[in-house]
Protein backbone atom coordinates (compact mmCIF):
# COMPACT_ATOMS: atom_id res chain seq x y z
CA UNK A 1 0.00 0.00 0.00
CA UNK A 2 1.58 3.52 -0.92
CA UNK A 3 2.20 5.54 1.81
CA UNK A 4 0.10 9.03 2.41
CA UNK A 5 1.68 12.41 2.79
CA UNK A 6 0.95 14.88 5.36
CA UNK A 7 -0.53 17.79 2.97
CA UNK A 8 -1.03 20.07 5.78
CA UNK A 9 2.07 19.86 8.52
CA UNK A 10 2.94 22.64 11.06
CA UNK A 11 4.01 25.39 8.89
CA UNK A 12 6.62 28.29 9.77
CA UNK A 13 5.56 31.76 8.48
CA UNK A 14 7.06 31.94 4.78
CA UNK A 15 9.63 34.47 5.53
CA UNK A 16 10.90 36.35 8.84
CA UNK A 17 12.57 38.64 6.19
CA UNK A 18 10.63 41.66 4.64
CA UNK A 19 11.32 43.04 1.00
CA UNK A 20 13.96 45.56 0.88
CA UNK A 21 15.66 44.17 4.05
CA UNK A 22 19.38 42.61 3.76
CA UNK A 23 19.54 39.26 4.55
CA UNK A 24 22.00 37.97 7.13
CA UNK A 25 25.06 37.03 6.44
CA UNK A 26 26.86 33.45 7.13
CA UNK A 27 29.28 31.10 6.75
CA UNK A 28 28.96 27.20 6.52
CA UNK A 29 30.09 24.12 4.74
CA UNK A 30 29.05 23.35 1.45
CA UNK A 31 29.46 20.68 -1.61
CA UNK A 32 31.54 23.31 -3.26
CA UNK A 33 33.56 23.84 0.18
CA UNK A 34 33.15 26.85 2.38
CA UNK A 35 31.37 29.75 1.44
CA UNK A 36 29.43 32.73 2.64
CA UNK A 37 26.57 34.65 1.89
CA UNK A 38 28.96 37.87 1.43
CA UNK A 39 30.90 35.84 -1.67
CA UNK A 40 27.77 36.84 -3.88
CA UNK A 41 27.76 40.85 -3.44
CA UNK A 42 27.85 42.45 -6.90
CA UNK A 43 25.57 39.31 -8.09
CA UNK A 44 21.88 38.46 -8.23
CA UNK A 45 21.28 35.09 -6.18
CA UNK A 46 18.47 32.73 -5.66
CA UNK A 47 19.28 31.14 -2.29
CA UNK A 48 16.16 28.11 -1.69
CA UNK A 49 15.78 25.51 1.18
CA UNK A 50 14.92 22.02 0.45
CA UNK A 51 13.28 19.87 3.13
CA UNK A 52 15.55 16.65 2.66
CA UNK A 53 18.26 14.95 0.57
CA UNK A 54 16.75 11.53 -1.23
CA UNK A 55 13.18 12.88 -1.54
CA UNK A 56 11.24 13.23 -4.84
CA UNK A 57 9.82 16.21 -4.66
CA UNK A 58 13.46 17.81 -3.64
CA UNK A 59 15.05 15.30 -6.56
CA UNK A 60 12.83 16.43 -9.55
CA UNK A 61 14.03 20.15 -8.47
CA UNK A 62 17.44 19.65 -8.58
CA UNK A 63 17.52 18.17 -11.68
CA UNK A 64 15.35 20.22 -13.60
CA UNK A 65 17.48 23.48 -11.44
CA UNK A 66 20.80 22.15 -12.30
CA UNK A 67 19.74 21.65 -15.95
CA UNK A 68 18.53 25.17 -16.71
CA UNK A 69 22.30 25.89 -14.75
CA UNK A 70 23.37 27.88 -17.48
CA UNK A 71 20.20 30.09 -18.35
CA UNK A 72 20.44 31.44 -14.75
CA UNK A 73 24.05 32.12 -15.50
CA UNK A 74 22.80 33.94 -18.81
CA UNK A 75 21.02 36.43 -16.22
CA UNK A 76 23.85 36.62 -13.76
CA UNK A 77 22.30 35.04 -11.47
CA UNK A 78 23.95 32.30 -8.88
CA UNK A 79 22.23 29.64 -7.20
CA UNK A 80 22.82 28.30 -3.24
CA UNK A 81 21.00 25.64 -1.81
CA UNK A 82 20.30 24.94 1.59
CA UNK A 83 19.25 21.91 4.07
CA UNK A 84 20.01 20.36 7.38
CA UNK A 85 20.86 17.54 5.75
CA UNK A 86 25.04 16.61 6.32
CA UNK A 87 27.85 17.80 3.88
CA UNK A 88 28.11 14.29 3.35
CA UNK A 89 24.32 13.30 2.33
CA UNK A 90 24.83 16.00 0.17
CA UNK A 91 27.57 14.81 -1.78
CA UNK A 92 26.05 10.87 -1.83
CA UNK A 93 22.88 12.91 -3.01
CA UNK A 94 24.86 14.53 -5.86
CA UNK A 95 26.41 11.27 -7.24
CA UNK A 96 23.09 9.61 -6.95
CA UNK A 97 21.55 12.38 -8.95
CA UNK A 98 24.44 12.40 -11.85
CA UNK A 99 24.07 8.51 -12.22
CA UNK A 100 20.22 8.40 -12.53
CA UNK A 101 19.54 11.27 -14.04
CA UNK A 102 23.31 11.97 -15.72
CA UNK A 103 23.07 15.67 -14.62
CA UNK A 104 25.82 17.34 -12.36
CA UNK A 105 25.04 19.32 -9.57
CA UNK A 106 27.46 21.73 -9.56
CA UNK A 107 26.13 24.88 -7.55
CA UNK A 108 27.30 24.79 -3.38
CA UNK A 109 24.47 22.92 -1.40
CA UNK A 110 25.22 23.75 2.42
CA UNK A 111 24.70 22.49 5.79
CA UNK A 112 22.51 23.71 8.38
CA UNK A 113 22.45 21.12 10.91
CA UNK A 114 22.15 23.29 13.41
CA UNK A 115 19.22 24.94 11.79
CA UNK A 116 20.80 28.52 12.93
CA UNK A 117 20.44 29.88 9.18
CA UNK A 118 16.96 28.54 8.44
CA UNK A 119 15.53 30.00 11.67
CA UNK A 120 17.47 33.88 10.83
CA UNK A 121 15.92 33.60 7.67
CA UNK A 122 12.56 32.11 9.02
CA UNK A 123 12.49 28.89 6.88
CA UNK A 124 11.74 26.97 9.89
CA UNK A 125 9.56 27.92 13.25
CA UNK A 126 11.94 29.17 16.25
CA UNK A 127 11.09 25.40 18.18
CA UNK A 128 11.18 23.37 15.14
CA UNK A 129 14.11 20.71 15.05
CA UNK A 130 13.90 19.79 11.45
CA UNK A 131 12.93 21.52 8.19
CA UNK A 132 10.84 19.03 7.05
CA UNK A 133 8.25 20.94 5.67
CA UNK A 134 10.18 23.90 4.04
CA UNK A 135 10.41 24.58 0.66
CA UNK A 136 11.95 28.72 0.40
CA UNK A 137 13.31 30.69 -2.16
CA UNK A 138 14.91 34.12 -1.78
CA UNK A 139 15.96 36.30 -4.27
CA UNK A 140 18.38 38.57 -3.66
CA UNK A 141 20.05 41.54 -5.14
CA UNK A 142 23.89 42.18 -6.15
CA UNK A 143 23.60 44.25 -3.12
CA UNK A 144 22.31 41.38 -0.33
CA UNK A 145 18.68 43.09 -0.53
CA UNK A 146 15.37 40.78 -0.43
CA UNK A 147 13.76 41.13 -3.46
CA UNK A 148 11.10 38.59 -4.05
CA UNK A 149 10.15 35.02 -2.00
CA UNK A 150 8.61 32.03 -2.37
CA UNK A 151 7.29 29.05 0.17
CA UNK A 152 5.88 25.88 -1.25
CA UNK A 153 4.69 23.04 0.95
CA UNK A 154 6.37 19.52 0.70
CA UNK A 155 4.34 18.30 -1.56
CA UNK A 156 4.57 20.66 -4.20
CA UNK A 157 7.54 21.70 -6.31
CA UNK A 158 8.86 24.74 -7.45
CA UNK A 159 8.48 25.47 -11.03
CA UNK A 160 12.12 26.52 -12.85
CA UNK A 161 10.53 28.85 -15.28
CA UNK A 162 8.94 30.65 -12.84
CA UNK A 163 12.39 31.31 -11.08
CA UNK A 164 13.76 32.14 -14.24
CA UNK A 165 10.94 34.86 -15.38
CA UNK A 166 11.27 36.09 -11.75
CA UNK A 167 14.81 37.08 -12.05
CA UNK A 168 14.58 38.50 -15.47
CA UNK A 169 11.73 40.62 -14.26
CA UNK A 170 12.90 41.64 -11.03
CA UNK A 171 16.14 42.48 -12.89
CA UNK A 172 14.22 44.54 -15.42
CA UNK A 173 12.31 46.89 -13.34
CA UNK A 174 15.10 47.23 -10.68
CA UNK A 175 15.96 50.83 -11.64
CA UNK A 176 12.92 51.91 -10.70
CA UNK A 177 11.91 52.94 -14.59
CA UNK A 178 8.93 50.43 -15.48
CA UNK A 179 6.80 48.12 -14.07
CA UNK A 180 6.54 44.51 -14.71
CA UNK A 181 2.57 43.25 -15.68
CA UNK A 182 1.21 39.77 -14.50
CA UNK A 183 3.29 36.89 -16.94
CA UNK A 184 5.82 39.19 -18.38
CA UNK A 185 8.46 37.91 -19.92
CA UNK A 186 11.83 39.48 -21.72
CA UNK A 187 10.84 41.20 -24.28
CA UNK A 188 6.87 41.76 -23.79
CA UNK A 189 5.24 45.18 -22.85
CA UNK A 190 6.06 46.40 -19.29
CA UNK A 191 4.03 49.33 -17.67
CA UNK A 192 4.81 52.90 -16.71
CA UNK A 193 5.19 54.12 -13.45
CA UNK A 194 2.12 56.10 -13.06
CA UNK A 195 2.27 60.01 -11.94
CA UNK A 196 1.99 60.87 -8.23
CA UNK A 197 1.35 64.29 -9.37
CA UNK A 198 -2.25 65.31 -9.47
CA UNK A 199 -1.60 68.00 -12.51
CA UNK A 200 -0.04 65.42 -14.14
CA UNK A 201 -3.07 63.06 -13.74
CA UNK A 202 -5.47 66.24 -15.02
CA UNK A 203 -3.09 67.13 -17.64
CA UNK A 204 -3.69 63.36 -19.32
CA UNK A 205 -5.81 63.54 -22.41
CA UNK A 206 -9.06 62.26 -22.49
CA UNK A 207 -10.00 58.71 -23.47
CA UNK A 208 -6.53 57.79 -21.87
CA UNK A 209 -5.63 55.49 -18.64
CA UNK A 210 -3.17 57.96 -16.97
CA UNK A 211 -2.64 54.93 -14.38
CA UNK A 212 -2.11 52.01 -17.08
CA UNK A 213 0.04 52.73 -19.50
CA UNK A 214 2.04 49.93 -21.44
CA UNK A 215 5.56 50.79 -23.11
CA UNK A 216 8.35 48.77 -25.09
CA UNK A 217 10.60 47.02 -23.22
CA UNK A 218 13.92 48.41 -24.63
CA UNK A 219 16.57 46.45 -22.67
Amino acid sequence: MNERFDLAPELPSCSALRLGEEAPDFTARSTRGPVSLSDFRGRWLALFSHPADFTPVCTSEFVSIARAHDRFAALGCELMALSVDSLFSHLAWIRAIRDRFDVVVDFPIIEDPTLEIARAYGMVGPNAMDASAVRTTYFLDPDGILRASTCYPASVGRSVEEMLRLVAALQRVHDGSALAPEGWMPGSDLLAVPSHDVADVLAAPAGTDWFYTPIKDQA
